[in-house]
């Protein structure tokens, strides 16, 4: 070998040209608590807390303003698509889930809420068979499901509640068996005849209760004048349909009921005899009728009269099962004269409400309107807010209307 061939090998490693990179044991203390606790972990436990982690970062990113902001424009720029566009329906419904699981403040699921359904679950759905007003009455049928069962009224058989939502075609909406009152939507509710019949079975495939539609489609084959009938046998409105002197009239709520009509029923209407005899027994005026040791049925022009006739009735019966159960019999209650209230207790029936303003409102109208905002603030659903055309109060539209 050459000198100059000596003279070029390097024998000696070069400076190094950078600064020393500390490795990742170099940067761990052995003694240090937290190493100590994370490498004697589990796997599985281990595991478990990566996947909090990782769902604590993908919640923070869905409870943020700039991506519920984001979710609105595509669900905004869906609709402009078209009435039904593709993804549109899933969009909305993980807009609603958004919404309900931050409820009150709350960043967790809806399994922690009783799993929130929204009532007004028709984003985006389009029906042939759905006549004009449908949608909204669907709406207001399901939140007064909601109602019954948030003011633990709610039975488990035979207990349901109607509306008829087209007169030229007798068409009424019942919830199908099978559902509990609190999972009413404005979806699963089934359309069905005078008869029974199904016209439009809704989102699932179960069946109406023929035997607790009995009832309602002899009142609506009698009754041109009611569109939505409530029928309840809560242990209070029981217990007075077995008394021999019915609802007697010893409070405001019991004299608002006005004439109180009573039928020895059985269970269902099998006959068409005992269909004409409840026909005859309800009149062409009452609006409220006593099953004898069953329960109570009330009528309503509207779903809101309806339900301002149930509530009175069964505020009626429980205050007369506290008064009987104290006072030893009804011979130590004082028992109004009801012809002498009903000038004033009818009249506001009759004349409906003014609250100053050119717009009157119907009987049960201005309680069934706050309750419907109370059913929205249960789960928080602040997409939009209205203005309604009667009240003025800003109402969140997206759960009930």
């Amino acid at each position: 070998m050459s000198a100059d061939a000596i003279q070029g090998v390097v024998t000696t490693p070069p400076p190094p040209s950078m600064g020393h990179k500390d490795r990742y044991f170099d940067r761990i203390n052995e003694n240090d608590p937290e190493y100590l606790r994370a490498r004697n972990m589990s796997p599985d436990l281990r595991q478990d807390l990566n996947m909090m982690d990782q769902k604590k970062r993908v919640t923070q990113i869905l409870q943020s303003p700039a991506f519920k902001d984001e979710l609105e424009g595509l669900i905004q720029e869906q609709m402009k698509k078209g009435n039904n566009p593709t993804g549109l329906l899933a969009l909305r419904q993980i807009a609603d889930l958004i919404m309900t699981s931050s409820m009150a403040g709350f960043s967790t699921s809806p399994l922690s809420l009783g799993m929130v359904t929204l009532i007004n679950d028709l984003h985006g759905m389009e029906s042939s068979t759905f006549v004009k007003g449908e949608k909204l009455t669907r709406c207001k049928l399901a939140s007064l499901y909601r109602l019954v069962d948030l003011f633990g009224w709610a039975h488990l058989a035979s207990s349901y509640i109607t509306v008829r939502v087209s007169k030229e075609q007798d068409h009424v909406l019942i919830i199908p068996r099978g559902l509990s009152f609190a999972e009413a939507t404005a979806s699963n509710l089934v359309k069905v005849n005078i008869i029974g019949d199904v016209v439009d079975q809704g989102c699932t495939n179960l069946s109406i209760d023929h035997a607790g539609f009995s009832p309602h489609s002899a009142i609506y084959s009698m009754r041109p004048d009611s569109r939505c009938i409530v029928h309840l046998h809560t242990p209070a409105a029981a217990a007075v349909s077995s008394m021999k002197c019915g609802i007697l009239p010893i409070s405001q709520e019991a004299l608002i009921l006005g004439d109180i009509a009573y039928f020895n029923y059985q269970g269902c209407l099998d006959e068409s005899e005992e269909k004409v005899e409840l026909q005859k027994a309800l009149g062409p005026s009452c609006k409220v009728l006593v099953l004898r040791n069953h329960g109570v049925v009330a009528l309503g022009e509207t779903i809101e009269e309806a339900f301002h006739y149930i509530y009175n009735a069964q505020l009626a019966c429980e205050i007369q099962v506290n008064a009987l159960s104290c006072s030893g019999g009804v011979e130590n209650l004082i028992v109004l004269d009801l012809e002498k209230y009903k000038a004033v207790t009818q009249g506001v029936a009759v004349g409906g409400v003014s609250m100053g303003t050119q717009q009157k409102w119907k009987v049960g109208e201005l309680e069934f309107e706050s309750l419907m905002r109370m059913l929205d603030n249960l789960v928080s659903v602040t997409w939009k807010t209205t203005t309604t055309k009667k009240s003025g109060f800003a109402e969140k539209k997206c759960l009930v209307f």
